[in-house]
């Protein structure tokens, strides 16, 4: 495998769908309405206006993300015109911004005015490597992505999971805001919850984990799994297996 590294400084964050300035992600105005006539509570967030929920998006990323940090953005910036996109960017204090494109960034896709040059690189999707860890990144969920047999993370958005289902079968994680109470995710913070996680596939029968031993998906606790393959299996045949 052949993953490259970005260009990073300072400490590395990522996000996704912060859907700035979108009205009817926002519970006080929106227009979207369940079939009894409900507002649906789980697809909106609990603000009154637009405007207050682009403060809290804008302060979520200022008071976690430096200056001179690296902020990775995995699309659906922002809604409500054009003019919102730079709008939004002009009020982070970091301007470091790696862009995957999410399927409401039409604008910056088509490169409108040059809005291109506000990110240091906009692609659809990429294989890096981010403080020694292979990631693949993408807008949208993949089942199924390169290395990962082999411990690769995977990073997406799209979905707005919540907190309680935003992790895959193994390395895979929703980093979409709504999953982590509107902020950003450090990717120390990541790497350390990844690391504890087996490799796992959300596809049954995924030929790449073959000859792997996986996990009861009913054990969450990590380290007691651990314990119980290693009297299982015995030591040596986990070490084996589980090679990341």
């Amino acid at each position: 495998m052949s993953f490259k590294k970005i260009l990073t400084t300072g400490k590395v964050w990522i996000t996704s769908d912060l859907h700035f300035g979108h009205k009817n992600i926002v519970r006080g105005v929106t227009n979207w309405r369940t079939q009894d006539g409900e507002i649906p509570t789980d697809s909106v967030r609990d603000f009154e206006t637009i405007e207050q929920m682009n403060e809290r998006l804008i302060d979520g990323i200022n008071n976690m993300v430096g200056q001179d940090d690296t902020l990775i953005m995995l699309g659906d910036v922002s809604f409500g015109g054009f003019e919102n996109i730079g709008l939004f960017l002009d009020r982070l204090v970091c301007k470091n911004i790696h862009l995957i494109l999410g399927n409401h960034d039409h604008h910056i896709d088509n490169n409108r005015d040059d809005i291109r040059n506000r990110f240091l690189s906009v692609n659809h999707y990429l294989e890096v490597k981010i403080n020694d860890r292979n990631f693949v990144l993408c807008h949208y969920p993949l089942q199924s992505w390169n290395g990962l047999n082999k411990g690769v993370i995977h990073l997406h958005g799209h979905v707005h999971l919540g907190r309680e289902k935003k992790f895959g079968n193994g390395k895979r994680l929703d980093v979409g805001v709504d999953g982590n109470g509107l902020d950003p995710y450090s990717i120390d913070e990541i790497i350390k919850i990844m690391d504890k996680r087996p490799v796992g596939s959300d596809m049954s029968g995924d030929h790449h984990l073959d000859g792997l031993i996986q996990p009861d998906e009913s054990i969450l606790d990590w380290d007691l799994h651990q314990k119980l393959m290693e009297k299982k299996h015995g030591k040596r045949n986990i070490d084996k297996n589980y090679n990341f």
